[in-house]
Parts: structure tokens; C-alpha cells; sequence
């Protein structure tokens, strides 16, 4: 039924270019229809036609997979590169250039700043920056092989660097990956390490004996001298032994100090280094003050020379004069052969006895004792005064106890009492008040033991209590309070009798006249009424005081007493016994009382 078959026109030509269009209609001018697959299904069409005919087609193997790490292992890229650093604190260089290596590590794309070492340079050099990637950015991008070539500034914590050449191993590496590097720079030194490098002018050597053969004629020669430095006339000044060497090596003096034991002085080994010691000066101009120059040669107009020593001579070296007395055999051989002398006589050398300072004590200021504080003047690092150890074992634990009352204008003093310890182990002295109940005054411990001095006695010299100054009766001031000695132990008048010839008789009797009444009624009572017979009748008195009354102020019995035998010799007649027990009304019979 067709007769009509033409395609529509597809391909063609448009400004010399071939082209081609979808076509409009179909074959005889019929209608297309729209496509219905779509655009992936026609895509499997086009692949897979070639499929149904020729069947599957073969896999070409994946290539290789090479990591970064093992492509580019031990390949580093190396530029030379400078930076500028500003020197605020020195006069001579107002900056600094520093020569660097800047190391690009391709296999994980890190770098480092290394420094090479310059000797003497007095800078920390070496490696500036470690290996680590280095920030580009604020962004967080990394500085890459790319960022590099020469003739260009890179920033690294905000220290810029200029690249100006590269190693052969890096161009070749950056030439094949298409990067053309900029030509390259000269190295910029740094302007004072150039300066330091320039050769120093050397000093114009006088005419004179040539150096070199002076040098190999008297090396290892050395004149040695031995002088006397007279320093007696400042103060603290002394007479100085001293060794003065002559080197003929390069006419150079040392003098050294010679040092005794104990004689106080610091060791130091010379007294004056070695060196050339000028002997006149030319005439100068005084326009500054010449201690603060150093001499030159072209200001000195003569050295000092081998013909300037000798036994006898005056030397003033360097402002202090030293006088020859002797040499060694070395150096009077060289003289001999070279001078013709022939005298060495040694002079003698009289030294001047030392006017022995006396040492001044200064006075006690009062605080400590005056043993302890004279350390201080006798040795520089204070030592415990030396104690008495045999007194000490001998007389441990031996005690002198006394009874004292202290004198008092004031009416609340007089009746206090006060216990007064005496050690022989060390003579101190320790003042105990036993505590009296609502007597307004808490008692205890007095005054601690220490050692008091007699009063008159000077701080200087004191002169301390001793055991035969405690009599009855006597005062004793300690420090401002004066005390009435009132009682003492029996133990005192014992230890007394026992070294009687130690102590003065005075002392021995005082005691001897205290104790004669307790004695008298102890030896009555022991010899009239038996022991048992006394105890029984205590005993007895005992149990009609509980039995009568349940409690009794013993101390106004005490003070009563002691009121009517105010003499001190414990006795008291039978009729104030009675009178008293009957005025305190004592709960007994009087058959007791008479008994007792």
C-alpha cells in the first residue's frame, strides 16, 4: 500500500562544519511517535547490542595500586631559602639573615626548617621546625608541593622565608609535573658574619730580635727569682714571700705567692699573670684618665728586660715593689755566662714581729648567760660553752631545797612561801611557790633554773650563788626580789657536814643552831615515851576527831601554832597546848589532850 519511501534529511553542513539532526518524520513522511524507553534503557541497548551478537566482552585487569607512601618513599624535595630577623639589642647589626634548608617530604607531604651550624655564631641553630604538615591558612588547607618554587615567599608561623635555589632531584621532580620554576636567586649573606670574616690587621712588630728564633733558642728557659713584697704600711698589711719568673721565651714576668701554712691568706696561685711588664712609658697627654686605657706598645718606651733583675735590685711592678734577695741555680749560670757576674750572695731577710692586736670584749647586753653569748667573740661559728662533766656525775641528782619568804612591802606578800632549789650539779637555781587555796595567787613554778649572779657583780665577770651563801636568815636577791632564807632541808645541814671543809663555818653553824631545837624534842620524844606507845596514842586521838567530827581545818591548827612559836624551835609549853586546843575547840577529852 506504500509508495512512498523517502527518509527525512539528517545530516549537513554549516559553516564547514559537518553536523546532524533527529529526524522529523519517519520513512514516507509518517508520523514519529515519542520514544517510550528511557534514556538508561536505551544506554543498555546501545552496549549490548554488540553483547547479543559477539557475545560478553573481556575485562581489562585493574592497574595496580601503588600507595603515596611507597611511591614516593625517601623522596624529599630540598630548597635553600633565607629569612630576616631584626636585632634590637646590639649596636653593631640592626639584622640578621639566616640561612635555611626547607625540607618537602612527598610521601606524606611534610616539612621541616633545619638551620645549618655556624661556628661561634652564639645561636641556637639546628632544626628551627619540626617535621609535621605545615598550615597554609585559617581555613585549614596544607601548604602542598604545588605552593613551591623559586623566587618566591612563603609564610610560616608568621616567619616568611624566601626561596631562592633548589637541589637537581627537585627540578627534574617539579619540570615533570608540568610546573616551570622561576629562575634562580643568589644567596643573600648576612652582612656581620662577613665582617667577622674580614682578616684583622695585624700589630707592626718594633725592630728588634727576631721572635721566632728567641723562641726556639730559650723555650722551656725560665729565670726565677726569689723577692720580698713589703706591704706594712697600709693596714692589715704584711710582708709577702713571692716567686717572680722570667720567660726568655718572649720576655714575659709571672709572679707568684708563696704561702705558709695557717697563715690565713686565700691560695690563690699567682699574684700577677704572665705578661710583658712595661718598665718606662713615653710622655702622653693627660686628656682622659689613663687607669681606664690599656697600655699599648706605642706607649711604652721600654720593657723590662733580663738586666733589670738581680740579688739586691728594687723591682716596681705594676705599682707594687719587690725586692730580690735570691735566685736559682739555672738563673745564675744564665747570668754568669751571659753578664759575668759572678756574686750571688743571698741577702737576709728580716721579718718584723707582729704587734699582737688585744682582743676587746664587749660588755653583756643581757640576753642569755654571759658563757653562752662569748661564743659569739671567740669563735666565728658559736660553740656551746664547756660544761663541767665530772661536777655534773659526781653531784647528779643532788639537791639543796630551802624554805624562803619573800620581802615585800606589799601585806599580801609577806605570808607567802616559796620553796628555793639548789643544784649542785650545775649551780642553778629554780624558786617553786606551793599553790594556797583562796589565797589569790595561783602559785606553781617561780622562776625556771638558771644560774643568778650576785648583785654588785658586773655582766663581765659575774659571780653566781653559791651553797655558802644560803644561811638562815640570810637575803637573797634574784634578779630585783629579795628573799629571807626561813628553813632547809635536813639533807642541806647532812651534805654540809659531810664536806665541811668546803664551805665556811658560818654556814655550817647557822644550820647547826636551826636544827639544835627539832633535834632536842626528836631526842626527847625517843627517849622518854616508847614508839609503839606514841603510836597507839595517835592512833586513838585520830579516831575521836572522825568519830566527833567528819572534818577539820588542819591548816588553822597549823597557823595557830605556829603563831605561838614564833621562834621557830617547834616546842610549846603543856599549858598553850591546852590553851589552844581549848580556843579550837578540838572534839576530844582532855584526858587525851593531857597525854598528848
Amino acid at each position: 500500500q506504500r509508495t512512498s519511501f523517502h527518509r527525512s534529511h539528517t545530516l549537513g553542513f554549516r559553516n564547514g562544519y559537518a553536523f546532524s539532526q533527529l529526524p522529523r518524520e519517519g520513512v514516507g513522511g509518517e508520523t514519529i511517535f515519542p520514544n517510550l524507553l528511557s534514556q538508561d534503557q536505551l544506554d543498555d541497548l546501545c552496549t549490548k547490542g554488540p553483547t547479543l551478537t559477539y557475545g560478553p566482552a573481556k575485562k581489562c585487569p585493574p592497574p595496580p595500586f601503588m600507595p603515596s607512601y611507597v611511591a614516593f618513599d625517601k623522596q624529599v624535595l630540598k630548597f635553600d631559602a633565607y629569612f630576616q630577623e631584626e636585632v634590637p639589642t646590639s649596636a653593631e647589626e640592626h639584622y640578621r639573615i639566616r640561612q635555611v634548608g626547607i625540607y618537602y617530604y612527598l610521601e606524606d607531604d611534610s616539612m621541616c626548617v633545619i638551620e645549618p651550624v655556624v661556628k661561634n655564631s652564639g645561636l641556637i641553630q639546628g632544626k628551627l621546625m619540626r617535621r609535621h604538615r605545615v598550615p597554609k591558612n585559617d581555613q585549614g588547607d596544607y601548604y602542598h608541593w604545588k605552593d613551591l618554587n623559586l623566587a618566591t615567599n612563603i609564610t610560616m608561623y608568621g616567619r616568611t622565608y624566601r626561596l631562592v635555589d633548589c637541589d637537581s632531584f627537585t627540578k627534574v621532580f617539579m619540570e615533570s609535573q608540568g610546573i616551570v620554576l622561576n629562575p634562580p636567586e643568589k644567596m643573600v649573606l648576612d652582612p656581620y658574619t662577613e665582617q667577622r670574616r674580614t682578616p684583622v690587621q695585624k700589630p707592626i712588630i718594633p725592630a728588634g730580635p727576631d721572635p721566632l728564633w728567641q723562641f726556639l733558642t730559650y723555650d722551656t728557659k725560665v729565670l726565677r727569682f726569689y723577692a720580698i713584697w713589703d706591704d706594712t704600711n697600709h693596714p692589715f698589711g704584711d710582708q709577702h714571700r713571692c716567686i717572680i719568673h722570667y720567660f726568655l721565651a718572649d720576655d714575659t714576668v709571672e709572679v707568684r705567692e708563696v704561702y705558709s701554712k695557717n697563715d690565713g691568706r686565700d691560695p690563690f696561685p699567682v699574684l700577677m699573670k704572665r705578661q710583658r711588664l712595661p718598665k718606662t712609658l713615653t710622655e702622653k697627654k693627660m686628656g682622659f684618665p689613663s687607669c681606664v686605657l690599656e697600655i699599648t706598645n706605642e706607649e711604652v718606651f721600654e720593657w723590662y728586660s733580663p738586666e733589670d733583675f738581680g740579688i739586691g735590685k728594687t723591682l716596681t711592678l705594676l705599682g707594687r715593689t719587690f725586692l730580690i734577695y735570691d735566685c736559682d741555680k739555672f738563673t745564675q749560670n744564665f747570668y754568669r755566662e751571659k753578664y759575668g757576674i759572678t756574686d750571688f750572695q743571698p741577702l737576709e731577710i728580716s721579718e718584723k714581729p707582729l704587734q699582737k692586736v688585744p682582743q676587746v670584749i664587749p660588755p653583756h647586753n643581757g640576753f642569755g648567760i654571759p658563757e653562752d653569748s662569748l661564743q659569739n667573740c671567740l669563735h666565728l661559728i658559736p660553740k656551746h660553752p664547756q660544761k663541767d662533766v665530772i661536777k655534773m656525775l659526781e653531784n647528779n641528782l643532788k639537791v639543796l631545797r630551802y624554805q624562803a619568804a619573800l620581802e615585800s612591802s606589799v601585806p599580801e606578800d609577806r605570808n607567802r612561801r616559796f620553796i628555793l632549789s639548789y643544784f649542785l650539779s650545775d649551780d642553778t637555781i629554780s624558786i617553786y611557790e606551793p599553790p594556797v587555796r583562796n589565797s589569790g595567787i595561783p602559785g606553781g613554778k617561780y622562776l625556771k633554773r638558771t644560774r643568778v649572779a650576785k648583785p654588785g657583780s658586773t655582766p663581765d665577770d659575774p659571780i653566781y650563788f653559791q651553797p655558802s651563801d644560803f644561811t638562815i636568815g640570810s637575803t637573797i636577791e634574784v634578779f630585783g626580789h629579795r628573799f629571807v632564807i626561813t628553813d632547809a632541808d635536813e639533807y642541806v645541814l647532812n651534805y654540809l657536814e659531810r664536806n665541811a671543809e668546803s664551805f665556811p663555818a658560818t654556814t655550817l653553824q647557822s644550820l647547826r643552831d636551826h636544827f639544835r631545837p627539832r633535834k632536842a624534842v626528836k631526842d626527847t620524844v625517843n627517849s622518854d615515851i616508847p614508839k609503839q606507845d606514841l603510836d597507839d596514842l595517835i592512833e586513838e586521838v585520830q579516831k575521836e576527831l572522825k568519830l566527833h567530827h567528819s572534818y577539820l581545818n588542819t591548816r588553822k591548827f597549823h597557823e595557830a601554832f605556829h603563831q605561838f612559836d614564833k621562834d621557830g624551835s617547834g616546842i610549846v609549853d603543856k599549858g598553850k597546848f591546852l590553851d589552844l586546843c581549848d580556843r579550837l575547840e578540838v572534839p576530844t577529852s582532855t584526858i587525851l589532850l593531857k597525854k598528848v
